[in-house]
């Protein structure tokens, strides 16, 4: 599911931080979890699109709101 809000900087920091602590705490799985609720960058979106296929990046669970506001929804569906 394509989720549509940004976060603000601090949001994405106070994800950044949580998610080192349970890296730091043993949590691997955790962490990376919690990392992909941040939006993706969209530059990086356009990389993986590019190179590894469209299903690839929709398969990937990241939060792709920052996304669909720099390229629009109709990005993620061609």
């Amino acid at each position: 599911m394509l989720q549509t809000q940004t976060m603000t900087l601090d949001e994405k920091l106070a994800i950044s931080i949580r998610a080192a602590e349970l890296r730091d705490a043993g949590d691997k799985e955790g962490a990376t979890r919690l990392m992909k609720t941040a939006p993706i960058p969209p530059y990086i979106a356009k990389v993986i699109k590019d190179k590894l296929g469209l299903d690839m990046l929709l398969n990937t669970g990241w939060n792709m709101s920052e996304v669909e506001a720099e390229y629009g929804a109709e990005w993620l569906r061609r």
